[in-house]
């Protein structure tokens, strides 16, 4: 098995198209004014947002996209005008992360792991 995607719900599909487009993923299909669909830049993953009504209660849906260079990307989303509620810092679980939300509350976290991704000290056998 192997994730194909993640979808997330959306107010504003163009507005979406644009955030996620200046995170760096390249629309693959623009079907408005319900769903566009992105190709992550590395890797064979997808990502879509589809229309809703009204958003979920609480706090979003999580959304996490490794970058190799997180602090140079972090950089360069801040220059261009992108908010971040955290900056890249080192966490507890040996994950450098950065927070930002899209336009729809969800929270997207930028973040280089490295072999602890899948191989942290405490995985089980």
């Amino acid at each position: 098995m192997n994730l194909n995607q993640v979808t997330v719900p959306s107010v504003n599909i163009p507005a979406a198209i644009a955030f996620y487009q200046r995170l760096g993923l390249k629309l693959i299909v623009e079907a408005l004014p319900h769903y566009a669909r992105f190709e992550c830049p590395d890797g064979t993953s997808t990502f879509s947002v589809h229309l809703t009504d009204r958003l979920p209660d609480g706090e979003g849906t999580y959304v996490y996209f490794e970058c190799d260079d997180l602090d140079g990307t972090v950089a360069s989303l801040i220059a261009s005008g992108t908010l971040f509620e955290e900056l890249p810092n080192d966490k507890s679980w040996l994950w450098r992360e950065a927070r930002l939300r899209d336009q729809d509350n969800n929270i997207i976290i930028l973040y280089y792991a490295g072999d602890n991704r899948k191989n942290p000290p405490w995985r089980v056998n």
